[in-house]
C-alpha cells in the first residue's frame, strides 16, 4: 500500500493530498521517487472502539497492488474486506474493491469503485480524471453512480502523485505536507484537504519492528530508509483550526513506497493493518532509450 490510498470500512467507505512550498501538483510526477511494484497483505484487527461505534470486533484483511512505472503509468489494485461484529452479537461482511490507473505524467487518472454489504452492490463509482494542458485545472467526467461532469480546480493531486511528493518531502526534512487529493472515492464527488506530519527518519533497530523476519529482505525493505507519518483527511466544507478530521491515517512509509504498521483512525473507532505478506512484481521495461 502507498501513503496514500485510502482503505475504507463500510461506515464510511475510505479510499484512502492548497498550494505547497514545494512540489506542486504538476511537477510532483514520475521519475522523482522510485515506487517499487508489489503485492502487499495486510491483516486487519481492531484497535479500539467506543461504546458509540456499536463494534465490539473486528477482523479482516487488506490485499494491495501497485504495478506499471514511469514508461506506461501506475495500475493500483485493493481489496480490503473485513467482518464486524456489533454490539447484538450480529456480524456482517464489507468487501471494498478498487482499480485506479494513473498516467505517470499525472495528467489523467482512470478510476472504479464497488463497495458490497454481504453479496449485495451498495456501491459503484466510474470515471475519467484528467489535467488540461493549458492551465492545470482537473475535470472528471463520472459515468458512475450517474453520468456528471466536475471541475475540481489546480492544485489537486491524484493518489500516485501524492505519494511521490510526499517521499520527496520525507527525504527532504519536511514536517508538514498540505495537498488537496482526489482519488475518485465519496461516489467521485469529494476533493479531501489532508495534512501530512513526516517524523524522522527511524533508526535501523526500529525502522522494521512487526515485519516479519521473511520479509525484511524482500524489496530490500532492510536497506531503505522509512519515515513514520500521519495524514488527516478533512471534508472540503471543514473550516478553521478547531475543525476534526474525518479520519486519520497513520503507517511507516519506507523509501520505496511501500506501507507497514497501518493505522486507520475513524474516531469512534480504530483499526490496524500489520504487513503479513510482501512479493516484489516485476519492473516494467521501458526499452532503449526510454
Amino acid at each position: 500500500m502507498n501513503g496514500t490510498s485510502r482503505p475504507r470500512c463500510e461506515f464510511m467507505v475510505p479510499l484512502s493530498l492548497i498550494a505547497l512550498t514545494g512540489l506542486s501538483a504538476e511537477r510532483a510526477v514520475a521519475g522523482a521517487a522510485a515506487l517499487a511494484p508489489h503485492q502487499a497483505v495486510y491483516e486487519i484487527t481492531l484497535e479500539r472502539a467506543t461504546t458509540a461505534s456499536g463494534i465490539t470486533d473486528m477482523t479482516g484483511r487488506m490485499v494491495y497492488e501497485l504495478a506499471g512505472g514511469k514508461c506506461t503509468g501506475y495500475t493500483q489494485n485493493m481489496r480490503f474486506v473485513t467482518r464486524v461484529v456489533d454490539r447484538n452479537g450480529a456480524s456482517m461482511l464489507n468487501d471494498l474493491r478498487t482499480s485506479s490507473w494513473e498516467a505517470a505524467a499525472g495528467d489523467k487518472m482512470r478510476f472504479f469503485l464497488s463497495q458490497y454489504r454481504g453479496k449485495e452492490l451498495t456501491e459503484s463509482t466510474e470515471g475519467v480524471a484528467g489535467r488540461k494542458p493549458k492551465n492545470g485545472e482537473i475535470s472528471v467526467e463520472l459515468t458512475k453512480p450517474a453520468s456528471r461532469a466536475l471541475n475540481l480546480g489546480r492544485e489537486v493531486y491524484f493518489p500516485i502523485q501524492h505519494s511521490i511528493a510526499l517521499l520527496e518531502a520525507a527525504r527532504d526534512g519536511r514536517r508538514q505536507f498540505p495537498a488537496r487529493l482526489y482519488d475518485g472515492s465519496e461516489q467521485g464527488e469529494t476533493v479531501f484537504d489532508t495534512n501530512s506530519y513526516i517524523g524522522n527518519a527511524l533508526p535501523e533497530t526500529t525502522a522494521l519492528n512487526g515485519v516479519p523476519e521473511r520479509l525484511r529482505k524482500v524489496a530490500k525493505l532492510d536497506s531503505l530508509a522509512a519515515w513514520p507519518v500521519a495524514i488527516s483527511y478533512y471534508e472540503p466544507d471543514a473550516k478553521g483550526t478547531d475543525a476534526a478530521p474525518s479520519y486519520e491515517l497513520a503507517f511507516r512509509f519506507h523509501e520505496n513506497g511501500i506501507s507497514s504498521r497501518l493505522l486507520i483512525d475513524y474516531g469512534d473507532f480504530a483499526i490496524r493493518g500489520e504487513l503479513t505478506d510482501l512479493t516484489l512484481l516485476e519492473a516494467e521495461d521501458c526499452g532503449p532509450g526510454k
